[in-house]
């Protein structure tokens, strides 16, 4: 048996096209969805992940704001300049690209964002809205897990999920969204004892804890849908994720590639996010 390749990539590309006509709405009544980016140093990684958003702007018809701030800057600078972006109209969406420099609080940067802007879904309101299953921006990368596999036909009501890893930024969150559809959830990271022993019981497996290649054959339950959210760069340059691919796709049932899986999902997500707060802004007016 080998796994069944869920293809993030076209499915990215899928959603940024069913968001044409909503783009074209909003450019009728004289609306362009605006995302503003804040990327402070010049850390290579983050470079091509903001390079990557500008491209799906252009793609979706998003207008792109790119503001570089140097690594030094200091933090009354940073929020001013998020302050600016909060109070511009013609700005929806505004994220600030993690992680950043180590005298800089992240809690604090990401707090200073306007709710109703927060294209990362990151905002504790929209983490609140969440856990309460209230309307809110959801955090880019669960969400587009939670499309993977809708549009992939995995049912999830009633079957078991394991997510290795317990950010806020995938693991909680992602836990939290396959409750919603009915999912029985185990939260596992550093402290789990016998991990293999946990993920072996995963009829879908959200692999999130940063170590590459951390999950193997023997750590899968045959037939299992596995996705793989890290991306790791080895020494000679090739990306690879959480899952030690070659072996795991001979005993799983799905896989996501590294590249071309979460990670574009990701970036159509938050595209989706900026054109629902450009919606939205409309709305209020």
């Amino acid at each position: 048996m080998t796994a069944r390749i869920i293809d993030g990539k076209s499915i990215a590309a899928d959603l940024r096209r069913d968001l044409g006509p909503r783009v074209a709405a909003l450019a009728a009544r004289g609306v362009r969805p605006g995302l503003a980016v804040i990327l402070v140093g010049d850390d290579p990684a983050s470079r091509v992940y903001v390079r990557n958003k500008e491209r799906a702007c252009e793609q979706t018809g998003i207008a792109s704001r790119h503001i570089a701030l140097p690594a030094q800057v200091d933090e009354a600078a940073l929020l001013g300049t998020i302050g600016q972006l909060n109070a511009d109209a013609a700005v929806h969406g505004i994220l600030v690209q993690l992680p950043l420099p180590r005298h800089l609080d992240p809690a604090r940067v990401i707090e200073a964002i306007a709710p109703h802007k927060d294209a990362d879904g990151f905002h504790p309101m929209n983490a609140g809205a969440l856990l309460v299953g209230r309307a809110g921006f959801l955090p880019c990368t669960p969400a587009g897990i939670m499309v993977m596999l809708e549009r992939s036909g995995i049912e999830l009501r009633g079957k078991r999920a394991v997510v290795v890893g317990r950010s806020n930024i995938v693991g909680k969150p992602m836990a939290l969204l396959l409750l919603q559809r009915d999912a029985t959830v185990t939260v596992c990271h550093s402290k789990t004892r016998d991990l293999a022993s946990v993920t072996r019981e995963a009829d879908v497996l959200v692999a999130a804890l940063g170590r590459p290649e951390a999950i193997g054959a023997a750590m899968v339950k045959p037939g299992a849908c596995v996705i793989d959210v890290g991306i790791n760069r080895r020494a000679d340059g090739k990306l690879i994720g959480d899952v030690a691919r070659a072996e795991v796709e001979k005993i799983a049932g799905w896989i996501t590639p590294v590249p071309g899986g979460v990670g574009p999902m990701t970036v159509a997500m938050l595209m989706a996010n900026c054109v629902r707060a450009a919606e939205q802004a409309g709305a209020a007016k």
